[in-house]
């Protein structure tokens, strides 16, 4: 059975972009996005809301020659990666292994993890609400940055009590400290 992984890079406050939707302070660094990478070669398959796989796409032509390793070490995991879209306004998805499901259905998600060998992520705020009210969230993986944005898009959901046990921490020269909770 699979694991279902909620990862987001964070500012110290929790939020994953500020109160304008950016979050250009979130660029990983070298160090980071090599960790990143490695964190998520178990990791086969995808869920996205449709923001985030809007921004995500991006990885599905880059990664060319005069693009530092690890991105295009990223760029090649994620076109790897099989992906679900959960968008009630796409009219379609432009990424290969990609399939877009109009809404979210947790006997389907949990159907999916029960089936799956590998690890599943999922990506997006409000789609990884969804998950963790359904209670299918398995782990927790957060990458808190040397930051307080003061609002913006939280990154774990209001009005959601989870017990967590601390399973990983590590910290980066650059300030961001990871941090991972199996969600008992």
């Amino acid at each position: 059975m699979g694991r279902l992984i909620a990862t987001g890079i964070t500012s110290l406050d929790g939020y994953v972009n500020d109160d304008s939707g950016n979050f250009d302070w979130a660029a990983p660094d070298a160090q980071v996005h090599a960790f990143v990478n490695e964190r998520e070669r178990n990791t086969r398959t995808h869920l996205y809301g449709r923001r985030m796989y809007e921004t995500m796409r991006y990885w599905e032509t880059a990664g060319g020659p005069d693009e530092p390793a690890v991105e295009r070490e990223w760029a090649e995991l994620w076109r790897g990666l099989d992906k679900i879209v959960y968008s009630s306004t796409l009219d379609s998805v432009q990424t290969s292994r990609t399939r877009l499901e109009r809404s979210f259905d947790p006997a389907a998600v949990r159907a999916l993890k029960e089936a799956a060998t590998h690890d599943l992520g999922i990506g997006g705020a409000g789609l990884a609400a969804e998950a963790f009210r359904a209670g299918l969230v398995d782990v927790v993986q957060q990458y808190v940055s040397p930051v307080v944005v003061g609002g913006g898009t939280r990154f774990l959901p209001e009005k959601v009590r989870l017990e967590l046990e601390l399973t990983d921490e590590v910290r980066f020269g650059n300030g961001v400290v990871f941090l991972e909770y199996r969600v008992r």
